[in-house]
């Protein structure tokens, strides 16, 4: 089951670029911009990668962005990923990015969206992996910055597919961003938000982004399945869910094999995403991987879950019916 996981081609749909910046390359990155860190080797700073809930994982996430500075870093930082990607037969990839997470140390978003943008051109000619961009506004931060990024985005619109809410969840609805949601909408963007696993009020922020913010997605979302309204809403809509097992565990001890099943069951759009693979230790082969050594995943519920990625994603339906095609 692994090697046909691994030969399997496939799409990622919930990947943050900043969370597969690996230990090596912060290292990399801290000696050619002249930034000290905290830690003085590599297997000190994986020990500090002790993550129990969302805000112990935000703390190190955040540091180890420091290290990113010129447009050069951030082609790197995705091209790495695309390198990853193309071993591990991901043929397509929407990846998340957090520009206030560097326009706030003084990057400009230019430089941020310049590097990762040469990645993707390159990743496509050179490795034959597409990807579509989307833009995560932290939800800890104002609707005001979330708005000022969204205006900085519009010169770069070709090279952007759709918006993101991300970081910590407590006390941030979806409905503090609605009227950033609203104008995303009408620049043409795609939206998508995540509603953590089991985070105060999640029944409400999924129910927010349903019903007023009609997102085109869910990332995460597992939490839908506690509420029969809400389990019958995301199947109505027909909106895909970007499950992530391995980061999942961090949270709940478990891969959540049961919740993904039942999602199969039901017929929900659930989809396996590596969410910050550097951070995790696990990439989205491994993350499949869990499905099987925790829940002993069929080839058919295997083949199914890829699926519903390739259909959920943004792609055009002429390219989803081409990479779907390609899985046999």
């Amino acid at each position: 089951m692994k090697e046909y996981i691994a030969n399997l081609p496939k799409a990622e749909l919930h990947v943050h670029l900043e969370g597969t910046l690996e230990p090596e390359h912060i290292f990399e990155l801290a000696q050619r911009n002249h930034i000290e860190l905290e830690y003085q080797s590599i297997d000190e700073l994986i020990a500090a990668y002790d993550f129990y809930d969302l805000p112990s994982f935000l703390k190190i996430y955040y540091a180890g962005m420091h290290v990113l500075q010129t447009e050069q870093d951030f082609y790197e930082l995705a091209w790495r990923y695309f390198e990853k990607a193309k071993q591990q037969n991901i043929v397509y990839v929407e990846p998340f990015f957090d520009p206030q997470g560097h326009t706030t140390r003084g990057i400009a978003f230019e430089t941020v969206i310049t590097g990762i943008h040469r990645a993707q051109i390159d990743a496509e000619e050179k490795l034959g992996i597409k990807s579509n961009l989307i833009l995560c506004f932290l939800r800890d931060m104002s609707a005001e910055s979330a708005m000022e990024h969204l205006q900085m985005s519009l010169p770069f619109k070709d090279w952007i597919i759709g918006v993101g809410l991300d970081s910590d969840e407590k006390d941030n609805p979806p409905s503090k961003f609605a009227e950033v949601f609203a104008r995303a909408r009408q620049e043409g963007y795609k939206l998508t938000m995540h509603c953590d696993v089991h985070q105060k009020d999640i029944h409400d922020h999924i129910r927010e982004c349903i019903e007023l913010i009609d997102v085109d997605r869910i990332d995460h979302g597992i939490n839908c399945l506690d509420q029969a309204e809400l389990t019958k809403a995301v199947k109505d809509k027909n909106l895909g869910l970007t499950i992530c097992p391995v980061s999942n565990q961090f949270v709940c001890q478990t891969y959540t094999t049961d919740e993904i099943r039942t999602m199969l069951t039901l017929g929900l759009k659930a989809t396996i995403n590596s969410d910050d693979p550097a951070y995790f230790r696990a990439y989205l082969n491994e993350n499949f991987f869990a499905l099987i050594d925790e829940g002993g995943f069929t080839k058919q519920e295997i083949d199914q879950l890829v699926i519903n990625s390739f259909e959920v994603s943004w792609l055009e339906d002429r390219e989803k019916l081409i990479y779907i095609s390609q899985m046999s």
